[in-house]
């Protein structure tokens, strides 16, 4: 049975758990118990709760080593080390969390569940990779790993080859039905990592890897759609959404409605590296009957929830 109070999915930027992608575990570690007082917040406001979260720094790493290691251990597939990413953070969140809970006197189960997110393989991102990972490599060394494993490279000037890999969108979560019941059951949730590990069905119907990355606040959006969650998070490292950003003419957002949302998104406010995901996964949330988005920065949730900062994009 669905328990009262309302439910949101929040997605935590990678500056929640690595800021600047140069920390090391105990940096990290740090960096998540500071996180997750802010989690409390929605606690004490009636929220239940699943948490989302980047992997970039982290996943680059583990590929980093992967390649450093190669011709000496077995080669790990970029998919694997998305699962691999997202218990080890999971691990720090669930833990950092479940520490804040005791210290607070609440009693909640706080759980993470690696996540199998669906694409299209025949998706057009899927034949156009535009998502550099690993290291650099000269000509000379790139060519046989183009030749033995099938990549797809670009030149970047001035440092060297490097390996893309596509972004394709997300269709469905694998596992929503189960987080679903956990959330019922009354458990805080870790889910779609790193935008979820890529899978796609084969022609037998099974679910196979698929190597690329999936954009972590649409996933989170296709997430919070699926469970029904009435209200989406997504921290970032910017306190409020600005039209002209960066220019003299910037000004800062603190309410829009999702036609004035498709309306900015249009005219080419949100570019696709920065904004645009976070924009889009807004979009689709409410489109599908979400309450509210809300776009603020980690350090500000509490403002954000009291009106004070953050931009809250709703339906029309």
């Amino acid at each position: 049975m669905r328990r009262s109070g309302k439910t949101a999915v929040i997605a935590l930027g990678g500056n929640a758990i690595s800021p600047g992608g140069k920390s090391n575990i105990h940096e990290e570690f740090a960096n998540t118990r500071k996180s997750m007082d802010l989690m409390l917040t929605f606690i004490r406001n009636g929220y239940r709760l699943v948490i989302s979260h980047g992997n970039g720094p982290q996943v680059g790493n583990a590929l980093q080593r992967v390649e450093l290691a190669r011709g000496i251990v077995p080669e790990t597939p970029l998919g694997v080390l998305v699962a691999d990413t997202q218990g080890s953070i999971g691990y720090m969140i669930e833990q950092s969390l479940q520490n804040k809970l005791h210290d607070a006197g609440m009693k909640k189960e706080v759980v993470t569940v690696i996540t199998q997110v669906l694409i299209d393989k025949d998706d057009p991102a899927c034949t156009n990779p535009t998502k550099f990972i690993g290291q650099f490599f000269t000509e000379k060394d790139i060519q046989p790993l183009i030749k033995k494993h099938g990549w797809k490279v670009r030149y970047v000037d001035g440092k060297g080859w490097r390996r893309v890999v596509p972004s394709p969108q997300p269709v469905k979560v694998i596992n929503s039905r189960l987080i679903r019941h956990l959330i019922d059951g009354g458990a805080i949730v870790i889910a779609a990592g790193g935008g979820g590990i890529p899978v796609y069905y084969d022609e037998k119907g099974h679910l196979e890897g698929f190597d690329a990355v999936i954009d972590k606040d649409l996933a989170s959006a296709v997430l919070a759609d699926e469970i029904k969650a009435d209200e989406l998070f997504i921290l970032t490292g910017v306190d409020q959404v600005a039209l002209h950003f960066g220019t003299p003419q910037e000004t800062y957002l603190s309410q829009i409605t999702l036609s004035e949302a498709r309306t900015f998104d249009e005219e080419g406010h949100f570019p696709p590296g920065s904004m645009g995901p976070k924009i889009h996964g807004a979009i689709h949330f409410l489109e599908r009957g979400g309450k509210s988005v809300t776009i603020t920065s980690l350090d500000r949730i509490d403002d954000a929830l009291h009106g004070l900062t953050g931009t809250r994009i709703v339906p029309d």
